[in-house]
This record gives C-alpha cells, sequence and structure tokens, in this order.
C-alpha cells in the first residue's frame, strides 16, 4: 500500500507514514511531545504550553512567553499546533505559525528558542527512528580521547564514540541483533544487540573502561566482560571509537598494484543524482509500485521467459547477429547491456524512494576498463528485511521485466526489427544470470543473505565450502553456509546449461555468418562471463585435495 500524500510504500504494521507522518487511512496513531531531556509527554487532550504555572507543560526558558502556544488534540483528525500571541513566535519545521497547522511525525517545534520534538507513540517492539550524528557533532560530552596507539580493549582510557554515525532500531521481526549502527563517511555496518545498544550508549567518554564492565555486570550479570570486550573490539576495527584506528582500514601506505588499478572496479559519484531519483520517483516513479503495475511487470516477466525459450527453440534470432552481420548485433547487443544496466540501477533507486530512503551516492563504475552505472543502496540497512530484499531484488526484476518485454515484441514483428529485440532481450537475460549469480557480490547474493539471515554469508561460507571440498568436515559446520554453497553451484547449472544451449543452438548459423574465430571468441566470452566465478570459487580447493591425494599416495 502506497501513503496517500507521498506515495511512498507503507507495511502492514505502519499507522503512519514513516515519510511524511500521514496517519494511514482509518488510523490516528498518538503523538508525543518530546523535550529535550528525553521526557515524553502524550498529547491525548487540549494543551497549554508556556512560562504560567497553570500551563499544561510549563517551560523554564525566558524566550517562551507565559501562554505561547496551544495544541488542539482533534477528535476527528490530527492535532493542531496554534500560536498564543507570544511575542518570540512560535515556528513548525522552520515556518512561523500564523494559523493552526496540523502536527505530524518527526516535526520541531521551536517556542523561542526552546524546541520540542514531535514523534508517534512506538512501542518497543516496533522499529525506531533513525539516529543521526553528523561528523563534527555529537549527542554526547565531550571528552579527551586516547591516542591512536591505544588498543581498544585496553584498561587505561574512557571510551567514546565518534561523530558521524546513523544508528537504527529495526522492528522486532529483525531477531536479537536488530540494532544497525552506519558510519556515514566510509558506509560500514555493525548490528547491534539490545544489549550492545545500551553499552554503546554508554560510550560517552565520561566512564572508564572499569566503569563500563562494572556497570554491565550489574546490569547484565555474568559474562558482561567479555560482552563490552567484543563490542569495543567491532567498534574498534570498523573505526566507530574516536582515537582507534580501525584495523578494516588497513596499512596507511598500502597501495594496489598497477595491474589491479587499470582492471580494477573504480568509481565516479556524480553529485545531484541521489535527488533524482527522488523527483524520478514523485514525478510518475510511484505508479510502478502500485499493485496494477506490479503484478503487470510479474506477468511480463514469466511470459517473457516462456516467449524467449520459444525463439530459441525456432532459431527465431541469433545472439549477436543482426542483417547477417555479427559486429552489428554485437554493439546492439553492448548498447543494450550499458542501457538496462542503467534502468537496472534506476530500479534500485526508486524502490529506495519508494521506503523513503535516500541514494547518497551514485555514478559511474569502471570495471575491465568497462563502464556501469552504480547507486549506493547502503541505506536500506537501515530498513527492515522484507523491504531490503526488495530493493534488491529491484535491479534482477527490472532486467525480468525488459528481457519479457523486447522477448514478447520479437514474436510480433518479424525482419531485422526482431533481430534487433532478440539482442536487447537477450542482453537483458544475460544480465540478470549475473546479477542473480549467488557467487558474486551482487543482488542474488544479497538477497540470499536476508533470507538466510546470515551477515558476511559469502567468506564464511566459502571458507567452509573449500574445507569441505579439501575432505576436511567438521561438526561446526553450518547448514546455513551449507544451502548458500548449493544454491550457488546450483545457480552455476543453470547458467551452464543456458551457455551450453544457446552454444549448441546457433553455432551452426553463427559460422555462415561470421569467421570461425570471431564466432569461438564471442561465445567464448559468454562462457568466461558466466563460468568464471564458480571456476574461481571450486578450482583451487579441488586441486588441493587432489595434490594431497597424490602426495600421500607418494608418501606410502
Amino acid at each position: 500500500m502506497l501513503c496517500p500524500t507521498c506515495r511512498r510504500q507503507l507495511s502492514r504494521a505502519d499507522t503512519a507514514c514513516g515519510h511524511c507522518g500521514t496517519p494511514r487511512p482509518g488510523a490516528t496513531p498518538p503523538l508525543e511531545l518530546v523535550l529535550p531531556d528525553g521526557t515524553r509527554v502524550p498529547v491525548v487532550e487540549d494543551m497549554t504550553l508556556g512560562r504560567a504555572p497553570g500551563s499544561t507543560l510549563q517551560l523554564a526558558d525566558p524566550t517562551v512567553s507565559r501562554t505561547h502556544a496551544r495544541i488542539d488534540a482533534g477528535t476527528r483528525g490530527p492535532p493542531t499546533l496554534i500560536d498564543a500571541g507570544s511575542s518570540a513566535g512560535t515556528y513548525l519545521d522552520g515556518a512561523r505559525v500564523e494559523q493552526p497547522v496540523e502536527l505530524r511525525d518527526g516535526a520541531t517545534i521551536l517556542l523561542g528558542t526552546f524546541a520540542i520534538g514531535v514523534e508517534r507513540h512506538r512501542d518497543d517492539a516496533e522499529a525506531g527512528r533513525t539516529i543521526v550524528v553528523r561528523p563534527g557533532a555529537s549527542m554526547l560530552v565531550s571528552a579527551v580521547g586516547t591516542d591512536a596507539g591505544t588498543g581498544a580493549t585496553a584498561y587505561g582510557f574512557r571510551p567514546r564514540v565518534r561523530s558521524g554515525y546513523a544508528l537504527k532500531r529495526l522492528d522486532a521481526s529483525e531477531g536479537s541483533k536488530r540494532f544497525v549502527l552506519r558510519d556515514l563517511a566510509t558506509g560500514k555496518f555493525l548490528r547491534l544487540s539490545e544489549r550492545d545498544a545500551e553499552l554503546f550508549a554508554r560510550l560517552d567518554g565520561r566512564h572508564s573502561l572499569v566503569e563500563i564492565i562494572a556497570w554491565a555486570e550489574q546490569r547484565f550479570g555474568a559474562g558482561a566482560a567479555a560482552r563490552v570486550a567484543r563490542l569495543l573490539s567491532d567498534l574498534g576495527d570498523r573505526g566507530f571509537l574516536a582515537g582507534v584506528r580501525g584495523a578494516e582500514e588497513g596499512p596507511v601506505d598500502e597501495k594496489p598494484g598497477r595491474l589491479r588499478r587499470l582492471i580494477g572496479p573504480r568509481e565516479k559519484a556524480v553529485s545531484g543524482l541521489g535527488g533524482l531519483f527522488e523527483r524520478a520517483y514523485e514525478r510518475g516513479g510511484w505508479l510502478l509500485f502500485t499493485r496494477p503495475l506490479v503484478a503487470a511487470v510479474a506477468v511480463l516477466a514469466v511470459a517473457g521467459v516462456a516467449a524467449f525459450a520459444y525463439l530459441v527453440g525456432g532459431r527465431y534470432g541469433t545472439p549477436f547477429v543482426v542483417a547477417d552481420r555479427l559486429g552489428l548485433g554485437g554493439l546492439v547487443f553492448l548498447l543494450g547491456r550499458f542501457a538496462f544496466v542503467a534502468v537496472h540501477e534506476l530500479a534500485h533507486g526508486l524502490t529506495m524512494a519508494s521506503f523513503g530512503r535516500r541514494v547518497e551516492r551514485a555514478g559511474l563504475k569502471f570495471a575491465f576498463v568497462l563502464p556501469y552505472a552504480f547507486v549506493d543502496t547502503s541505506e536500506a540497512w537501515f530498513e527492515p528485511r522484507r523491504r531490503r530484499i526488495a530493493v534488491s531484488a529491484a535491479g534482477p526484476v527490472s532486467d525480468l521485466a525488459i528481457g519479457g518485454l523486447f522477448s514478447v515484441l520479437s514474436l510480433v514483428v518479424g525482419g531485422t526489427l526482431r533481430e534487433v529485440f532478440f539482442q536487447l532481450a537477450f542482453a537483458a537475460y544475460v544480465g540478470a544470470l549475473f546479477n542473480l549469480n549467488p557467487f558474486l557480490d551482487r543482488d542474488g547474493y544479497h538477497m540470499l543473505v536476508d533470507i538466510l539471515r546470515e551477515p558476511g554469508l559469502r567468506r564464511r561460507a566459502k571458507a567452509q565450502l573449500e574445507r569441505r571440498l579439501r575432505g576436511d568436515r567438521r561438526a561446526t559446520d553450518r547448514r546455513a553456509y551449507a544451502r548458500y554453497s548449493l544454491a550457488g553451484v546450483a545457480w552455476s547449472l543453470v547458467s551452464a546449461g543456458f551457455a551450453i544451449v544457446m552454444s549448441l543452438r546457433y553455432e551452426d548459423v553463427m559460422l555462415r555468418v561470421a569467421p570461425d574465430p570471431a564466432v569461438y571468441v564471442v561465445m567464448g566470452t559468454l562462457w568466461l562471463a558466466l563460468f568464471v566465478p564458480v571456476f574461481l570459487t571450486l578450482a583451487r580447493p579441488l586441486l588441493d585435495r587432489a595434490r594431497g591425494g597424490r602426495a600421500a599416495a607418494q608418501g606410502s
């Protein structure tokens, strides 16, 4: 369901839009006034705000008038804020209140210089608002940090979290680690449990490590010291502690080699693209998220796969060949791939906008010296698991929908235009296979991470798989890692079948229109693109196992 005001997506549990604060149709969420000291005052009846003793909310601030403002709780609608003739004025989100204005979740009331937040009441099981501490600012009391040489768990310092982070509490369905901590500079994330989040709040530079451990032991009981050490180690490794260099940052003087700089991925962010997705969503992109169009996209994707299979079966089109020219067909394929990559990333950006999340970075990525588009969707980590899966799935769904569109069009038209549409459909499906490959750090992998609830899945599963392929099985092996490996192998078999069918089906046709070397180079490139990931994963441990077997045989 979409919000009737801003068209952002609403989950079933939402009683109000988290983006604009509009109540869900038929629901009026209670609002609370949040004072600077954290005190929360529910808005359940008409209120007066001012310095006068008879005020419902008495504020001891010289810039606040005796009777400064009123709040009409509203019986059939949202509460409204009314200025009561104050001398300094009443402001809501920076705009002066000249007539009654509606209050909403996330708004800020300013009475003189006294600021009051407005938030919807949230139960402990609900997701909380994202707390953002920008670089150079801090919600914590300033304190003298440690020098860069101090370890994260040394007893002689007062640990302090540096500024430049965002903390979000997800809903209870996320499991035990429902707090997400993000570094605003590097984009790195750390998942925290409820107890870790409580400890995190005490890392303000005022408490020594001994005091923190004593508090934790009193609060959590046995094992608290190990929990504190583990949390500080995780925070220190990721660079969240002031004065402690993150281990993940690597040596300062480490530089990639010349070959790595040449073929390795490089990003060029383009300023202003983040806002482009929001504007595109607001100016019509939201229609793609309405139920009729979502259903139409699903039907198109399924119908397209059937249509493409029919085209391949009847040889109504040849990969990389248009008008009996291999070069022209290859050019159409490449141009289609570049265009569909842009659409793929646009789908990610629009989905982010539909959840009220902003894309912070977007631009061009150069891999193997070839240009691609990229969109930073790391903000999706502040959303519930189902929404993260939706953001990851948006790109492959766009590939399948585009492939379906051009497959169906290829059935309708004929001649050279059919061959062009066939190349475009083929390009879209190659992109879908690539992006859904769970062995790559692409959309398919990120979807599996959330489905299996296993952060760091690829690295750990790869280590376990390599061990097993070498013949080293352990009782501590995880089923989730084995399932991931099986999914990767299964998808590799699907890709292999796709490459084999296309090669065998069209080899003789392509040989008639192009020189043999050119045909085999083109088909070999396709095979490499689909097989290299699985080969790199499986080849080394299998070779190690074979060498170990030969060594054992020779030793005996």
